[in-house]
């Protein structure tokens, strides 16, 4: 049973590693459209491999495609097989919306009774859905976990989390549950716990789980090891290293953060863990193939306060509460900085940066380590947008607290209208 789990977990690694769900169009130049359906992508990395999309704009922006409204929240965008799933809250209810990717027509919504919770900000949802086969995995702030039918959006299971005490009346995570689905082979898990959790994605039945604790915000972080597949989970006061198949905890990495908040995923590459997290406290590479994880290098040099950064090329580019940083990956060292975005959130597609301002400007920009060299950008939402664009299919997905939704059309000269893309 372990021996076949651990090849079932390493192949989907694999598979998340290499970026599935990719199609070529086009015979003039080769073009890869590609799925994302979890949050940060097809591999959990914030990087899509899609190409023939185009930032040669005119200067009013990109065409805008189809335009929703889906309630307050911060949820992002789930993209496959045509469809775009997303959550928003309104009057005190969630609503799960899948959408025509092509045209903004509403498929299905699913609705559940869920509090928006605003504190300093607007509330609602934070978790972004994942989709695996016919399933579509959400959670909600105060912990209702759904199995929906990506194609029906009727329940297949659902299961509530309760939150943490901590005191009477005090919860330890004070903005609630924000942590994203990660689904492995048969397995979902969940930043529930000290350091997480494990279901049966089939039935929702308990795998494994950690002892009560608080949680963070984060989601989990899947990377393979010479001894199996392991988890990385960003809690509220450490980070900790779990093996996917038994939830056995190998290390921890203490990191304590003003009122807990511990956001950004954790980036892991060739045995290294960079780590990050806002309200002055910085950024950190460890080894984490030393028993305990040994630290490289500490600074502040990047403080994601909510987005996770992104690795390219031995570069770290990430958002702090003023400025955009780019930043050495193996010693820390600060290559350039820029402000104006402020908290703004970032993917890499293909060869080109593409980020989202807080004030909803979009900006595509090249990778660079040295300097800052936008180019293109257009203001396509305003409002308070915190939340991570997304690629797919020659589209950009956009959407700002208050949950308007922006379709926009970046599909190059090989994506001719006659190619719907998926």
């Amino acid at each position: 049973m372990s021996v076949h789990f651990n090849r079932i977990i390493a192949g989907a690694l694999a598979l998340i590693a290499i970026a599935a769900s990719a199609t070529s169009f086009g015979q003039e130049q080769p073009v890869r459209v590609e799925d994302w359906p979890q949050f940060r992508g097809p591999s959990r990395n914030g990087i899509s491999r899609e190409t023939g999309w185009t930032w040669h704009w005119e200067s009013g922006g990109p065409k805008v495609l189809w335009r929703a409204s889906v309630g307050e929240g911060f949820s992002s965008f789930a993209v496959a097989h045509g469809r775009v799933y997303t959550l928003g809250n309104s009057n005190h209810t969630d609503t799960v919306f899948c959408f025509e990717a092509a045209t903004g027509k509403v498929l299905w919504q699913h609705r559940y009774p869920c509090d928006a919770q605003p504190l300093s900000y607007e509330g609602g949802p934070g978790a972004t859905p994942a989709v695996d086969g016919r399933c579509v995995f959400t959670f909600s702030k105060s912990g209702d976990l759904f199995c929906l039918d990506a194609e029906t959006g009727k329940v297949v299971w659902k299961k509530k989390f309760e939150l943490w005490p901590r005191h009477e009346g005090d919860w330890s995570n004070n903005w609630r549950y924000a942590g994203s689905p990660l689904v492995i082979g048969d397995r979902l898990f969940l930043g529930i716990g000290q350091a997480g959790i494990a279901l049966n994605k089939n039935t929702g039945a308990i795998i494994w789980q950690s002892t009560a604790g608080h949680p963070g915000y984060s989601s989990p972080v899947p990377f393979p090891t010479p001894a199996g597949p392991m988890l990385a989970f960003f809690s509220g006061h450490a980070v900790f290293g779990v093996e996917a198949l038994s939830g056995r905890q190998l290390w921890s990495v203490p990191w304590q953060t003003q009122w807990d908040l511990n956001a950004a995923d954790p980036i892991i590459s060739a045995g290294k863990m960079f780590v990050s997290s806002g309200n002055g406290v910085g950024c950190a590479l460890f080894d984490i193939s030393a028993t305990p994880p040994r630290e490289l290098w500490r600074n502040k040099n990047i403080r994601n306060m909510m987005n996770s950064s992104v690795l390219w090329k031995g570069l770290l580019f990430g958002f702090s509460a003023e400025w955009l940083s780019c930043v050495a990956w193996d010693t820390g060292e600060e290559k350039w900085r820029m402000g104006g975005l402020r908290k703004g959130s970032l993917i890499l597609a293909g060869d080109q940066l593409l980020l989202l301002s807080e004030k909803g400007k979009l900006v595509v920009a090249e990778p660079s380590g040295d300097a800052f060299k936008p180019l293109a950008e257009a203001q396509v939402l305003g409002g308070r947008c915190w939340t991570t664009p997304v690629l797919s299919g020659g589209r950009i997905y956009v959407r700002n607290a208050v949950g308007e939704v922006v379709c926009l059309d970046v599909r190059g000269p090989a994506q001719s209208p006659k190619n719907k893309t998926p």
